[in-house]
């Protein structure tokens, strides 16, 4: 804009000038005649007027070639758990940790799929280099996510999956929901002795983690594990208000319960609270196994209220940006990017808990 502005400036100071000199011959008879020295300043201040306006188009070219930051839109589900706040910091640190070269417009869709829905859209329309999305459900994506393939800008699933067409997304970065169910079914065996009656907390309905979680959970108990039988299995929506009052409900009906799978860690706290109401001892009376890893779950295992959390590593950040640089570059990812993961028991707890970052 700038550069258009000096120019037609410019352009008119030329066509005044020659007006004037194709002027009225006796009106030009009676101009004073311009001295050398007088003709040697105008010819400088033509030359700083000519600077100034290279100065400022490469002002403009500055402002529009730009930025070379790599710029980057990410929708977040929401505040659900100590889980999803240890992501969030971990993007949000990393972009302000890294401000010369990266720029990040984040969104908080508050566990709604419409939020996140606009949010991609403003981030099409912004023209970022790539989108970042935790989808709070499965489904539900083909169309924004087409739009976003449309303007040619790649989309990258962070810990959970979208159930869409391979070409409408370009790479997962997560853990594997199904084997962490099966290594939860594995721990809680050992800590029931291979029998008993269990319930299951599972996360929001329609979240590829929950969905995964359970499947690899309940296959593994009815494959290798007959005598345990899971007698109640219910949403706790990943949150440990839901926990509490879904595990308070399973206590009511039924007295004989062994143990707790939880999708997440924050649904097993909420659990391990209602267990204490109802007199009973968490970790002893009933023993848990949830999924995540958070430092308040490994504080309740020192304590002897909870058994064994599978890990699940939210700190994707670096990751995250790493792959997103590599793209913007046109390099070539893999199609499911994983996360390194571990089981952890009450007995680790203790001396793994003051190096926990989340």
């Amino acid at each position: 804009m700038k550069r258009k502005l000096l120019s037609m400036v410019l352009c008119l100071s030329v066509v005044a000038a020659m007006a004037m000199g194709c002027g009225n011959p006796k009106e030009a008879k009676n101009e004073p005649v311009k001295t050398s020295d007088a003709a040697k300043a105008d010819d400088k201040a033509d030359a700083n007027d000519a600077a100034d306006a290279d100065d400022a188009a490469d002002d403009a070219a500055e402002d529009t070639s730009g930025d070379e930051k790599l710029v980057v839109g990410f929708a977040q589900i929401g505040q659900e758990s100590g889980w999803r706040d240890a992501e969030t910091m971990s993007i949000q640190t990393y972009a302000e940790e890294h401000s010369d070269t990266i720029e990040l417009h984040f969104a908080d869709a508050q566990q709604k799929q419409e939020n996140q829905i606009k949010a991609i859209k403003s981030f099409i329309e912004q023209d970022v280099d790539v989108i970042g999305l935790a989808p709070v459900v499965e489904t539900g994506w083909d169309q924004v996510f087409a739009e976003a393939k449309d303007a040619g800008i790649p989309i990258v699933l962070l810990d959970r999956r979208a159930d869409v067409s391979e070409d409408l997304y370009t790479t997962f970065i997560g853990s594997d929901f199904i084997e962490e169910g099966k290594m939860a079914a594995a721990e809680m065996a050992k800590l029931i002795g291979e029998e008993g009656k269990i319930v299951e907390l599972e996360g929001t309905v329609g979240a590829s983690a929950a969905t995964d979680r359970k499947k690899g959970f309940d296959d593994e108990i009815a494959a290798s594990y007959p005598n345990i039988e899971i007698i109640a299995s219910q949403t706790g929506d990943f949150t440990r208000a839901q926990g509490k009052e879904v595990m308070e409900s399973f206590l009511k009906s039924n007295s004989d319960i062994k143990g707790v799978y939880a999708h997440n860690d924050d649904m097993a706290l909420g659990a391990i609270e209602a267990i204490k109401e109802a007199g009973l001892k968490p970790g002893e009376d009933i023993k848990t196994v949830s999924v995540d890893g958070v430092k308040d779950i490994f504080e309740a295992m020192a304590a002897g209220e909870a058994n064994c959390t599978v890990e699940c590593n939210p700190l994707l950040g670096p990751l995250f940006f790493e792959v997103a640089a590599q793209l913007k570059a046109g390099e070539s990812v893999e199609k499911w990017v994983k996360s390194v993961d571990g089981v952890f028991t009450a007995d680790m707890a203790a001396e793994v808990l003051p190096d926990r970052q989340y």
